[in-house]
């Protein structure tokens, strides 16, 4: 008796921690290997993995804006702003100095990180010190970033970046692994690392529990807040440079998806809507799980528009099945 108790409480315990999750992941791999056996071909994998690393760079900006309380509904335009300033900046910079491109690649690919970071601490700031909405603050910024994004761009692609950049960047291997998931890697880690091991990231968890014990215990809830933002730019800034080294041009119309993707991963990782939960490793789960229902669906040839429906139909159920177990926590 008393061990099958303990059992249960351990698989309870296991799929609350996203072993769901993992489990759901394993379905859907062993199906669609039933039919499409290219599921589990080495590239695919591969390809799932990259796919898989870029999610999750973004969502771990996403994450914590949500930990703390908040949604950012301007990493995709910011996505699309770093993009064309990186090419923008790069092109520019290789006018001046032909022969130091590793130098003008960097340069340009720290101002858009560090261009998008203050865009997020703006973000920070007027949520933080004027208590507006997260979800207004956001959207109107999305709005204003995406109106400089096209007015600069007029739509057209911006092309002009270095081979070192597109095929050593974007489509380059360290030690065997795709750069692309080496970045993603490493990104995931820091955030990983912030989360368990710094004040800040008990700070974070802090915020997003009780803003207004933090401040009395305190903590700089406003300063807080402005990093957490800027950190979700900086995330979104990284995901825009390593798509225009994967496609080679800076384009103004990518990352419109990346909203919706990043709030699902990480409610699939179980961030919690009302914040003050949320685990990195666990967001990354989430990512994966996304990667391989598109990818899923790619070799079933299922169309992509009713892969736009599936992942809302996900994110609704994930959403329901936060509301509900956070319903049994209360009545228990």
């Amino acid at each position: 008796m008393t061990m099958g108790v303990s059992t249960t409480i351990r698989i309870k315990r296991f799929l609350a921690n996203g072993g769901l999750v993992l489990l759901l992941i394993a379905g859907i791999v062993f199906i669609t290997y039933l039919i499409q056996p290219r599921i589990l071909a080495y590239q695919n994998v591969i390809n799932v993995l990259r796919n898989t690393a870029i999610l999750s760079i973004i969502s771990m900006g996403q994450m914590l804006v949500m930990i703390v309380g908040g949604f950012d509904l301007s990493v995709g335009v910011l996505v699309a702003f770093a993009s064309i300033e990186t090419a923008i900046v790069m092109g520019w910079m290789l006018q001046i100095m032909p022969d130091l491109a590793p130098l003008a690649i960097v340069l340009s690919v720290l101002i858009a990180l560090g261009t998008c970071g203050m865009i997020g601490m703006v973000n920070g700031m007027l949520v933080a010190v004027l208590s507006l909405s997260p979800f207004l603050v956001t959207l109107a910024m999305s709005s204003v970033v995406a109106g400089v994004t096209f007015y600069i761009t007029k739509g057209i692609p911006i092309y002009g970046m270095p081979e070192s950049f597109t095929i050593g960047f974007g489509r380059g291997f360290i030690f065997g692994v795709p750069t692309v998931i080496v970045i993603g890697l490493a990104t995931v880690l820091i955030i990983f690392a912030m989360q368990r091991f710094t004040a800040f990231g008990r700070h974070v968890y802090a915020v997003g529990s009780n803003p207004v014990a933090s401040r009395q215990s305190g903590i700089g809830v406003t300063r807080t807040l402005m990093l957490i933002y800027g950190i979700s730019g900086v995330t979104a800034a990284l995901t825009g440079v390593i798509l225009t080294a994967r496609i080679g041009s800076g384009q103004s119309t990518i990352g419109s998806s990346f909203v919706l993707e990043s709030i699902a991963a990480a409610v699939l990782g179980g961030v919690s809507l009302m914040g003050g939960s949320g685990r990195a490793e666990r967001v990354v789960a989430g990512a994966l799980f996304l990667s391989i229902v598109s990818n899923a669906m790619n070799l079933l040839r299922i169309d992509s528009k009713f892969q736009t429906l599936v992942l809302g139909a996900v994110l609704i159920a994930a959403v329901c099945a936060e509301l509900f177990l956070k319903g049994r926590r209360e009545r228990g």
